[in-house]
């Protein structure tokens, strides 16, 4: 048998579109942060290499953010075209009575100006400049601006992802039930005189849980700061309790490291606490599990109190804000957009049965890190 051998790329058809993705894959980076002086910069050069153009200028709606190439003293008219083309809403042909220039041999008499939409709304233009008109260049023009609204769609779509999951971390924190607050000062209080050790180091485990409650910076942790935080709830919950109040923790050392969303575990120890326990006569018990499975964390969240109606817990998953409990339906959201819909809690309850609430996490996500 003759032995396959490799002798070239492809044909020249075949080339030419490597070379076209690769270029477009180099200045997509830069877009996908959204329009702005600093991404203009990093990705015109490639785009230029796209066209094949002299020159190119990137525009918000008032004036250029970048130039690449030759001519660059008619940087100040590229304001002029951005508010022609505005006014028509699509791509324009400017000539040389548009781009009055007195060097002789300057490649800049014409321009292809397309406008860059995000959610029907112009952000900018693309600005290709040549020697002279072709409908080549102004349709080619055309499709690289319609490439380039589209990465500015996915960065508009990034950015109000991260503005939706700020939002609902803020709205988590406003949930931190004021009870707690009041009865971990209370508990702290009441050991003042007896225990005044105890208190001090109460003092301290609610000041380092209400820091980084509230912390400002991040949408993710590890894994082993979110427990830290949560040992901390459990420590002045305990002062309260007492003996009522049984806590049994398993974690693999393994998954420590992992990144997780910010605030995902300690809603569902306290709302293990509060709905679980704290309407149950006697001792109740609270058991919290970090697992190692293959590519993925599972964490465990259970309780053997009064459980729930499991109608009521697909409400609350669902967003009727009503009857979520501790911002279960918060932290199963920001699960699903942080991973996909495959990451959403399972919880596993019964009136009377207590509660299971299961976590799954990929230990490697795109675009999670701490």
């Amino acid at each position: 048998m003759r032995a396959w051998r490799r002798t070239h790329l492809g044909t020249e058809a075949d080339r030419a579109t490597f070379r076209t993705l690769h270029r477009a894959s180099l200045a997509a980076p830069a877009l996908r942060e959204g329009l702005t002086t600093d991404s203009a910069e990093r990705s015109i050069r490639h785009l230029r290499s796209l066209l094949g153009t002299p020159a190119m200028a990137l525009t918000d709606t008032a004036a250029a953010l970048a130039w690449d190439g030759t001519g660059q003293h008619h940087t100040d008219q590229a304001a002029a075209l951005v508010a022609a083309t505005l006014d028509r809403g699509a791509t324009r042909v400017f000539d040389r009575s548009d781009l009055q220039c007195e060097e002789t041999g300057c490649p800049v008499r014409t321009a292809v100006v397309s406008p860059l939409v995000v959610e029907e709304r112009i952000v900018g233009t693309l600005q290709a400049f040549a020697p002279y008109p072709t409908a080549g260049l102004a349709r080619a023009a055309d499709e690289v601006a319609q490439w380039v609204s589209g990465q500015l769609e996915l960065a508009e779509l990034d950015a109000s992802r991260t503005r939706a999951i700020e939002a609902e971390v803020r709205a988590l924190r406003a949930q931190i039930s004021p009870h707690f607050i009041y009865n971990s000062l209370g508990a702290i209080a009441s050991f003042v005189r007896t225990d005044p050790d105890r208190a001090r180091d109460l003092l301290m485990e609610f000041a380092d849980f209400t820091r980084y409650s509230f912390r400002s910076h991040g949408d993710f942790t590890t894994l082993a700061e979110e427990l830290r935080s949560v040992e901390r709830y459990l420590l002045l919950e305990q002062a309260r309790f007492g003996e009522r109040l049984r806590v049994t923790l398993s974690i693999a050392p393994e998954v420590l490291p992992v990144a997780v969303p910010f605030l995902c575990i300690q809603p569902l120890v306290e709302n293990a606490v509060r709905h679980g326990l704290a309407n149950v006569e006697g001792a109740g018990h609270v058991r919290i599990g970090a697992l190692d499975r293959g590519q993925e964390c599972v964490i465990e969240v259970e309780d053997d109190g009064v459980g729930e109606d499991p109608d009521k817990v697909r409400r609350a998953l669902a967003g009727d804000t009503a009857l979520d409990s501790v911002g279960l339906g918060n932290v199963d959201s920001r699960l699903r957009n942080t991973y996909g819909d495959d990451y959403g809690l399972v919880v596993e309850t019964a009136p009377g049965a207590g509660t299971k609430v299961i976590v799954r996490v990929p230990k490697f996500a795109p675009g999670v890190q701490v």
